[in-house]
């Protein structure tokens, strides 16, 4: 989908593309999924964190046939040496047989995770890959 190849089927393949845009740092495509009434000027992929997760809790509406949809999700991701995550309900529109993010409603700034407000080099990654911090994602 991020070739452009391809359109998401439903706001939750729409989401999950997104997400894989943030982790690659793609923001052509995170602006060009992104409805024209609430897309921000610009988006400075030096200030995204790395993205490590992504978490769909629930999804309504949403699919092939609809023309809306909300996806509510949790993302994680580490940002100067802190583990964060972001929860979100996402709303998303479909136009021109396009799904679009619409906007994101609850958290809209990342927390941080309890219990892991920072994160040592030699401790065990987050990400759940066995590895020491400074060796995986640190």
């Amino acid at each position: 989908m991020l070739s452009g190849r391809r359109r998401a089927d439903t706001a939750e393949a729409l989401m999950r593309s997104r997400y894989s845009a943030y982790v690659m740092g793609d923001t052509a495509y995170l602006m060009k999924t992104w409805h024209p009434s609430t897309r921000p000027f610009s988006i400075d992929p030096e200030t995204l964190p790395k993205w490590y997760n992504l978490e769909i809790l629930r999804t309504e509406k949403g699919q092939v046939d609809d023309d809306e949809g909300i996806v509510e999700f949790k993302a994680y991701a580490f940002s100067q040496r802190k583990a964060l995550i972001l929860h979100e309900v996402s709303s998303f529109v479909k136009e021109q047989r396009q799904w679009l993010y619409v906007s994101g409603d609850g958290n809209e700034t990342f927390k941080e995770e309890q219990g892991l407000t920072k994160v040592g080099r030699n401790s065990p990654c987050l990400c759940g890959s066995g590895k020491k911090f400074k060796k995986c994602c640190g």
